[in-house]
């Protein structure tokens, strides 16, 4: 591997990681484009499964800082990646059927609109002391398996961790607080990931050696990712605005440039 891809792709698994550490998802639906565009990947297919096992590396990385902080809700989080994961699997087989070009250019409307998305304003009341119990499955399961499913699809099509979509779905579903949702996020995240890499590996898709330089760029950028936002707690949200024009950005430029 030249000496000029190996740093790109160093870099590429630290943006990843800094995102994912900083606000629990995002940095996701970043791995494709910058494989693609930055990395220098020549085949869409191969740059989604080998983007789906970095990112599963990397939000495996970052979970580890918020479980120790206690922000993780773990039945939650087990049951949405579970019925997430089953989702996964249908959308990789679905995904790689489709035509790599198409497949960019789909991958960039779903960047514009997850923007869009993320601009919008959370009306949620939050309820920072919800858990899944025997008392509350009536109420919680019918919302957290149907949202993991339709994200695990969505996840899994596009070889993407799904974070982005993941934080809002578990907010919908639960009313946890954002700083819980985005730690019990990353349990998902990595369930998602390793799901679709199984599925594009097994069809060789995936170059095991740019994972690795990958996978060791985003394990120092989730570290510093997690103590940003610690440091930026207080302007999270003017970040997950300027993230979202990023996303929206990138998007346009991916579509434009797959039609």
């Amino acid at each position: 591997m030249p000496q000029a891809m190996i740093a790109a792709a160093l870099t590429s698994g630290g943006v990843i990681g800094i995102v994912l550490g900083l606000v629990g998802g995002g940095g996701s639906i970043l791995a494709v484009p910058l494989l693609v565009y930055v990395v220098g990947v020549a085949s869409p297919h191969a740059a989604i499964g080998t983007a789906a096992v970095a990112v599963a590396a990397n939000a495996a990385a970052s979970l580890i800082g918020h479980a120790r902080a206690g922000t993780v809700k773990w039945p939650c989080a087990l049951v949405f990646a579970t019925a997430g994961a089953t989702g996964a699997a249908i959308g990789a087989e679905i995904g790689k059927a489709v035509d790599g070009k198409r497949l960019l250019m789909l991958f960039g409307l779903l960047m514009i609109g997850v923007g869009l998305s993320m601009l919008r304003k959370r009306r949620t009341v939050e309820a920072p002391d919800v858990r899944l119990s025997r008392a509350t499955a009536a109420t919680l399961l019918p919302r957290l398996l149907p949202i993991g499913l339709g994200v695990g699809l969505a996840a899994g099509f596009f070889g993407i961790g799904g974070g982005f979509l993941i934080v809002p779905g578990l907010m919908l579903a639960t009313a946890m607080p954002l700083k819980n949702a985005v730690g019990t996020s990353l349990v998902v995240v990595t369930a998602l990931g390793l799901t679709t890499a199984a599925s594009y590996a097994l069809s060789g898709y995936v170059d095991w050696l740019l994972v690795g330089v990958m996978i060791l760029g985003g394990i120092g950028g989730s570290g510093i990712g997690i103590l940003l936002g610690r440091r930026l707690a207080a302007r999270k949200g003017l970040l997950e605005r300027l993230f979202a024009l990023t996303v929206m950005t990138v998007g346009a430029y991916v579509t434009i440039g797959a039609v």
